[in-house]
């Protein structure tokens, strides 16, 4: 839970931008705490809401938000590997709350995590999430527009702080990150490329980037 703080105060402000969002796209504010409440990808639950507020069907509101949060079962079958034995119902727990955040924190620990890390890692930033969504989903109206979308940008803030620290003393995870920035950049801007959708651009980048990744950067096992 003390590993988990820095991510939940960086929550509540990320959440709260979320649930002024969400509020001010027509969603009741019941349903934008009960959206929070029931996820906790910042991403999906963005695009979610834009969706909705589009009155897009309830089938392609969830195909977009399955593309755009299928980078967290890339990262479940990581940890997969770094988690101690446990039974299948907390595997299954437990995968119900891995954030990008929470994913750097455990992945670059030194030894094995427990289900008690896990647990407690996970519940703290839960609850900043969904404070910052009650937050913003009742205050939406007190604050101007232009604070509204400052906050946007406090996720990406802190994602950065987590893992700058880790890419200054490990070269494979910086050269691993170089890799995933240029291909971005490419698919962001180059021509004809930068016409497929952001989505998909996430999951090519993604999936790219850690096949390689894992062929230049093999770890070797510890002996048993």
């Amino acid at each position: 839970m003390r590993d988990g703080i820095p991510v939940c105060l960086g929550y509540i402000v990320v959440s709260m931008s979320f649930g002024m969002f969400a509020v001010a796209h027509g969603i009741p504010a019941f349903s934008t705490i009960a959206l929070s409440m029931t996820n906790m990808t910042s991403a999906g639950q963005f695009a979610a809401v834009n969706l909705a507020g589009a009155c897009a069907s309830f089938t392609e509101i969830g195909f977009a938000t399955v593309v755009v949060n299928i980078r967290y079962a890339l990262m479940s079958l990581v940890l997969s590997q770094k988690i101690e034995k446990m039974s299948f119902l907390k595997r299954m727990l437990l995968a119900a709350g891995i954030t990008d955040e929470v994913f750097t924190i455990a992945s670059t620990r030194g030894e094995k995590v427990s289900f008690s890390y896990m647990a407690g890692l996970i519940i703290t930033p839960y609850l900043g999430w969904s404070l910052g969504t009650i937050l913003g989903a009742t205050v939406n109206s007190l604050m101007p527009v232009s604070v509204v979308s400052a906050m946007g940008i406090t996720l990406y803030g802190m994602f950065v702080a987590i893992t700058v620290p880790v890419a200054r003393e490990e070269r494979p995870v910086l050269y691993t990150l170089l890799i995933a920035i240029t291909l971005s950049c490419i698919f962001k801007y180059a021509p004809v490329i930068s016409a497929l959708s952001s989505g998909w651009a996430i999951i090519i980048v993604t999936l790219f980037t850690a096949t390689l990744a894992a062929f230049l950067f093999t770890v070797d096992e510890e002996p048993a």
